[in-house]
């Protein structure tokens, strides 16, 4: 089953969410607040594909503190943060922690459900391609992308990246020099079907140039083309 953490403490929230991913073929297991969560985590054996969390809990974790306690321990699971509308500075910090995405209340199945499918898409071809010992490799300068464990390695030295930082590495690697406009980035990690906004990707590039570039305030390797988007430059 494609198992999925949910943790919200609003119990008519989360049992819509619980509801509609059943429905959609998921497990979703329930926390109603980060510290239940966690101890879900390390019952399972850290066994989730996705993991659903409500930035505003309370107690000692809320949404962001699981977010950035499930990264540290998991580069391969998909992070999705609820979040309300006027959260705008929240969801930023979700993303920079290591979130996948996140989705804005009030939201419909439909909506939810396809995020989560985009997420497990990825978690689920990583997965894939551990089990087929796949071991092809990028080399784009003093950079090597390895697609079989999901690692960039700079000068010898490795990077850990999330999900959705090493899709967006990928098609980077993919089309050196090549200017990328935002939305063409965002459909290809994000998926067709995505609801969000674009700024989604800027988040994450702000992210991945904290861990790739000598001077992350002066980038050398992922440079802005104004009024379009990026490029990868090695």
């Amino acid at each position: 089953m494609k198992k999925v953490l949910v943790a919200e403490d609003e119990q008519a929230i989360r049992e819509f969410v619980v509801i509609n991913l059943k429905r959609a073929g998921y497990e979703p297991y329930e926390a109603s607040n980060g510290e239940e969560a966690l101890e879900i985590y390390e019952r399972e054996g850290k066994d989730f594909d996705v993991a659903i969390l409500d930035i505003m809990m309370p107690g000692k974790y809320d949404g962001l503190a699981v977010c950035k306690e499930l990264r540290k321990q998991s580069g391969s699971i998909g992070i999705i943060m609820l979040t309300a509308r006027t959260q705008e500075m929240d969801k930023v910090s979700g993303l920079m922690m290591g979130a996948d995405d996140y989705v804005t209340k009030p939201f419909s199945p439909s909506e939810l459900v396809a995020r989560v499918d985009a997420v497990y898409r990825r978690v689920a071809l990583a997965q894939m391609r551990d089990e087929n010992n796949f071991k092809e490799e990028i080399r784009s300068g003093d950079f090597a992308l390895n697609l079989r464990n999901r690692t960039l390695m700079k000068r010898g030295a490795p990077i850990e990246l999330t999900q959705v930082e090493f899709q967006i590495m990928e098609y980077f690697f993919s089309n050196p020099g090549t200017a990328l406009d935002r939305s063409a980035i965002l459909k290809h990690v994000w998926g067709e079907a995505y609801y969000g906004e674009e700024k989604i990707v800027d988040v994450n590039i702000r992210r991945l140039r904290m861990k790739v570039e000598d001077e992350p305030s002066n980038p050398k390797h992922i440079v802005t083309v104004w009024g379009l988007g990026y490029k990868w430059e090695a």
